[in-house]
C-alpha cells in the first residue's frame, strides 16, 4: 500500500494476479471446494470466483497470527458450508471483511455477484459498527438490548449466521491476541454471540462459543471441569467396554 495513486477497480486487479497468485487461489480452493460441493456446479462456480476476488482484496494482509489474512474468510466460509448455508451465504463469507478493510466496493459485490450477497456483505459491516459491551456497567439488560438491537438490524438472517461464523473462527484462533483483548471477546462472546447462536438452533456453534469463552474467562475452572470430565469418560468407557463384552458372551 506504499503508492498514492488511485486504488485499482477490481476488475484490473484481478487481471494484474500472477501466477504465483493464481496457484495460492487454487491451493485455497483446494481446501474450501470439497465442503460446497454440495451447491452445485454453477454456484461452486460462483464461490470459486468470489474466492478469487477475496483473495484479490486482501492480497497482502496478515492477520496477528502472522497468516496471510485470506485464511480468515476462506475457514468463516468452510463454516457456513457446514451448515448447508446456500451459495450467497458461502460467497458472503469469503467476501465479508473486504468491503471494511480492502478498496474493495458494495456497488462491486452487487454487480459481480448480486444484490443478495451484497446486502448480507453490507449486514455484516453495519453489525461490527455496533457499540462494544461498556465493561464497568456491565449489565444482562445491557446485553439483552445488544442482543435485540442486532436482531431488529438484520433483516436477513444469513447475516447473524455470517457473523456468527466469523465470530467462531476468530475464538478459535484468540490465543494471538492480548489477554485483555481475549477477555474482552470472550465477554462479549458468552453474552451476545452464544446466546444468538442457541435463538438461531445452531447447536454446534453455541457449545463451541461458550466453550471457548470459558477457557479465556474462567482459565482456573475451566482446567479442573476439564479433568473432572476426563476422568468420567475414562470411567465410562471401561463400563462400556464391560457391558460389550457381557452382552457379546450372552
Amino acid at each position: 500500500s506504499g503508492s498514492t495513486t488511485k486504488p485499482n477497480d477490481i476488475h484490473t486487479s484481478l487481471s494484474l494476479l500472477t501466477k504465483q497468485d493464481l496457484a495460492q487461489v487454487e491451493t485455497y480452493w483446494d481446501s474450501l471446494m470439497p465442503h460446497v460441493s454440495y451447491l452445485g456446479t454453477e454456484n461452486v462456480c460462483k464461490v470459486k470466483q468470489s474466492l478469487k476476488v477475496a483473495y484479490t482484496a486482501h492480497k497482502g494482509q496478515v492477520r496477528k497470527s502472522g497468516e496471510p489474512f485470506i485464511i480468515h474468510p476462506v475457514e468463516v466460509s468452510i463454516l457456513l458450508a457446514g451448515l448447508k448455508m446456500d451459495a450467497e451465504t458461502v460467497m458472503s463469507g469469503l467476501l465479508h471483511d473486504t468491503v471494511e478493510d480492502t478498496d474493495l466496493t458494495f456497488d462491486e459485490i452487487s454487480e459481480m455477484f448480486g444484490t443478495i450477497v451484497k446486502t448480507i456483505v453490507e449486514g455484516e459491516t453495519k453489525v461490527s459498527k455496533l457499540p462494544r459491551l461498556a465493561f464497568e456497567d456491565y449489565a444482562d439488560e445491557q446485553a439483552e438490548n445488544l442482543r435485540q438491537m442486532f436482531v431488529a438490524m438484520t433483516d436477513d438472517y444469513r447475516i447473524i449466521i455470517v457473523k456468527l461464523a466469523d465470530r467462531m473462527h476468530n475464538m478459535r484462533t484468540l490465543r494471538y491476541m492480548k489477554p485483555e483483548k481475549q477477555i474482552k471477546i470472550s465477554r462479549e462472546t458468552l453474552d451476545i454471540f452464544a446466546p444468538l447462536a442457541h435463538r438461531m438452533g445452531i447447536w454446534q456453534f453455541k457449545s463451541e462459543l461458550e466453550d471457548t469463552s470459558f477457557m479465556y474467562l474462567y482459565p482456573k475452572e475451566y482446567k479442573q471441569l476439564n479433568r473432572r470430565l476426563r476422568r468420567h469418560q475414562t470411567k465410562f468407557r471401561e463400563t462400556l467396554d464391560r457391558s460389550q463384552e457381557i452382552l457379546k458372551k450372552t
